[in-house]
This record gives structure tokens, sequence and C-alpha cells, in this order.
């Protein structure tokens, strides 16, 4: 089985990475209902066969959905450690969420020398929300990314299909890393 800690950075406030964490660990905790996070929620999640198929080696996921609120600011440290992933949420009709991705990218994914490919970011719509999600202008780095619609409203099970996509490659990566490190012991 493997293990994969995954972390929905503190990114914007009110996003919804509370909403999305709970639907991708299929945890009924707090659906339909907003409540601030307060510092850091781990989910534990375990999804037996990831790739489909009764074959498939299983795994097992910490989402760590930390607060977007300043105050627990002292918390973001411990959310980047040792994380293999990250998921970043923002409501894509409010502008300044657009440029506060841009700090948590830099933050979360390249202080941390991860790949982009270990990073996902979600334009999340809001349920009572009609923006156009479609024509969204993002900053230079972050066009680099993997860039998800998520609407629970209309299409939860794209939504999921992709989250399953981001953590298959995900443990790809982590795989890969963990052979060519026993291929420099071995060699």
């Amino acid at each position: 089985m493997t293990f994969l800690r995954l972390s929905f950075p503190p990114a914007v406030y009110q996003s919804g990475k509370s909403v999305l964490a709970n639907f991708v660990s299929e945890s009924v905790d707090g659906i339909g209902r907003h409540s601030p996070t307060q510092g850091v929620r781990i989910l534990e999640y375990e999804k037996p066969n990831l790739n489909g198929n009764s074959k498939g080696a299983g795994c097992r996921f910490e989402l760590w959905d930390c607060s977007g609120d300043q105050k627990f600011e002292t918390c973001w440290p411990a959310l980047m450690k040792d994380s293999h992933g990250v998921i970043i949420i923002f409501n894509p009709e409010l502008p300044s969420h657009l440029k506060e991705i841009e700090m948590w990218y830099s933050c979360f994914v390249q202080q941390q020398s991860l790949l982009d490919s270990q990073c996902l970011l979600v334009a999340h719509h809001k349920p009572g929300s009609a923006g156009d999600m479609e024509n969204l202008s993002l900053a230079y780095p972050l066009t680099k990314l993997k860039l998800i619609y998520s609407n629970l409203e209309e299409n939860p099970e794209d939504v999921r299909m992709e989250f399953m996509k981001y953590f298959r490659s995900i443990i790809t990566i982590i795989n890969e890393s963990r052979e060519k490190e026993e291929m420099s012991i071995i060699s």
C-alpha cells in the first residue's frame, strides 16, 4: 500500500478547500455548511484500488487542509514538510485570489523543491456563483501547472476523476523517485 501526504495550502480564505477535501476523501463531515478550518485539519482516507481494478495496489492518503486565516500562519511550515503534492484551490471569481495563488505556489511548490507536476490548481465554483471560469487568465508560473475546474453541483464525478488522475500521477512520481534511489544505492 502506498502512502501519500497531500497539502491543501492555506491558499485563499473561503475558497472551498474544506468542501473539496471532504468530497475527495468521501467524508460527510461538514457537508452543506461552511465552517472555517481552525489551524489544520487532517483527513485520513484509503482508496483500496486507486487504479480502478481489483488487482491494483491501494493507497492511504493524508489530506492536510490548512486554514487560510493569517492567524494560523505558524501552522503552515508543518503543512509543507514532507508533502508529496500540493493542491491549490481558489475562487476564480475573486481577482485577489489569482494574485494570492502565485504566493502559495512559490511558498508550497517552488521553495519546497516540488515538481510542477506535483501541484494541482483547482478553480472551484462555489454553489450559487455563476462566473465564467473558462476564460481564466493566470500569471506565467501558474500556466505550467495542471488546472482543473471544479463544480460539485454540475459535474461531481468529473471532479472526482480529475483528482484520482492527479493522485495516480503523484504515486508514479514517488515510485520513480524510489526506484532511482534504490538503483543509486545498488550502483
